[in-house]
């Protein structure tokens, strides 16, 4: 998610500084101070370009060439790529600190950001705060892709509340062979984000894994708190599977899917269709959030200057959470909570993706290890150079490209289609 309230008035000027710089020629004479950010890394990079980085000690000068070759290690129900830097990494060895530095797209997009100065989410009311997020979500996303069909319907929940929802469909629904369904949580930290604002990547999803989205604009703090979205998020599955045949999905072919907080409401999901007899063929999770508690080391380590803060995610959780015990509820919690987490013995394989610059990235990791014992099938997708809601930066990080054909991918084999 974008973290930053840039107002109307900023947004162009941000934009064209950012479309200058992606477009314009080759970088050279950007320098930086010494500090968090001073290190660069590349995933995936269009042109050669030069970037000059500043410390205490003088002027060191790199040139940056492409190089998008993926390093693979495969282990048992556990697969993981890595995508690797051709330039070597400087970074101290800090327990939770990534070894490779940040992709330089990323790092001059945050100081960017940091010149903006605008006030931090954090620090604003709850109600400013989902006005900013909706605004600034998409100035930075990619252009909405077109699709053949997107309509906007609503979900019951147990408690009588339309749950507003908007269904996308790459083609026309045939009874005789119905489509594969993807059921979509957006981001935003259980206070912030909707169906709106990850309009982009839904439709980037159902065109190029040929499947319909559903995308659920379940119920956010602090007007509705723990455990609302959660208990929206199970009514939302059950209905998917039940009204299937009338959408034109096929129930055989339904995945669940969610980014940061809905990355959480994907797994919890998993977790109740197990529970519940249903059996969905996937769970995408992009950086989500596990852990009862942030004091894993990348928690440590990257509280301050890649975008999400620690301040950030404490006040969104303040924003969420009826009560302090509800961290350790599995459906908040699902790696840890109570101590155990939730028991995930069963429940449908997983693709889950993590940025090296994301306090969630460890969280990321040990759900994937946690899944492996259980003995799912979990394939881990790790991005060192990007931060949290990478996913949602293609404007101006063409290295998201990959990370999004990523996810295609598992989609598309989860779902039996052929490869691209």
């Amino acid at each position: 998610m974008c973290f930053w309230g840039a107002s109307g008035a900023h947004q162009p000027i941000i934009a064209q500084k950012l479309a200058a710089w992606q477009t314009g020629p080759a970088i050279s004479g950007l320098s930086r101070t010494a500090g968090s950010r001073k290190h660069w890394h590349h995933t995936k990079i269009e042109r050669p370009f030069t970037i000059r980085t500043s410390a205490e000690a003088g002027e060191a000068q790199h040139t940056l060439t492409r190089s998008d070759t993926p390093w693979c290690a495969a282990g048992a129900g556990l697969e993981t790529t890595y995508f690797m830097s051709a330039v070597p990494s400087s970074i101290p060895a800090t327990p939770g600190m990534p070894s490779s530095p940040l992709d330089p797209q990323v790092a001059a997009l945050l100081d960017l950001i940091a010149r903006a100065k605008r006030p931090p989410i954090h620090v604003m009311d709850p109600e400013d705060a989902k006005i900013a997020y909706e605004k600034s979500a998409p100035i930075l996303d990619i252009n909405p892709p077109a699709v053949h069909a997107v309509e906007d319907l609503h979900v019951c929940a147990h408690d009588g509340h339309g749950i507003p929802v908007r269904l996308y469909a790459p083609r026309e629904a045939s009874w005789a062979e119905p489509l594969p369904l993807l059921v979509y949580f957006h981001g935003g930290g259980f206070t912030v984000g909707s169906v709106d604002s990850h309009d982009a990547l839904c439709r980037l999803l159902c065109g190029q894994a040929d499947c319909m989205v559903l995308s659920v604009d379940y119920r956010l703090g602090p007007q509705w708190r723990f455990p609302t979205a959660a208990n929206d998020a199970f009514d939302a599955l059950h209905w998917v599977f039940e009204e299937a045949g009338r959408l034109g999905a096929d129930p055989a072919r339904i995945a669940l899917g969610g980014d940061s907080a809905g990355g959480t409401l994907a797994a919890a999901c998993a977790v109740e269709a197990r529970n519940t007899g249903l059996a969905p063929v996937l769970q995408l999770l992009i950086y989500p959030g596990t852990c009862a508690r942030q004091n894993t080391a990348s928690h440590r380590a990257l509280a301050e200057g890649y975008l999400l803060t620690a301040e950030m995610i404490r006040w969104f959780f303040s924003q969420y959470l009826d009560q302090e015990a509800s961290r350790d509820d599995w459906r908040f919690a699902p790696l840890d909570g109570g101590g155990t987490g939730a028991d995930v013995g069963g429940v449908c394989p997983a693709w889950i993706a993590v940025a090296g610059y994301d306090p969630l990235h460890d969280e990321g990791v040990a759900y994937a290890d946690k899944l492996r014992a259980a003995g799912v099938a979990a394939t881990l997708a790790d991005y060192p150079g990007m931060i949290h809601d990478f996913f949602k930066l293609g404007r101006f990080v063409p290295a998201v490209a990959q990370a999004h054909a990523d996810a295609v991918a598992a989609l598309r084999a989860a779902f039996g289609h052929p490869e691209n």
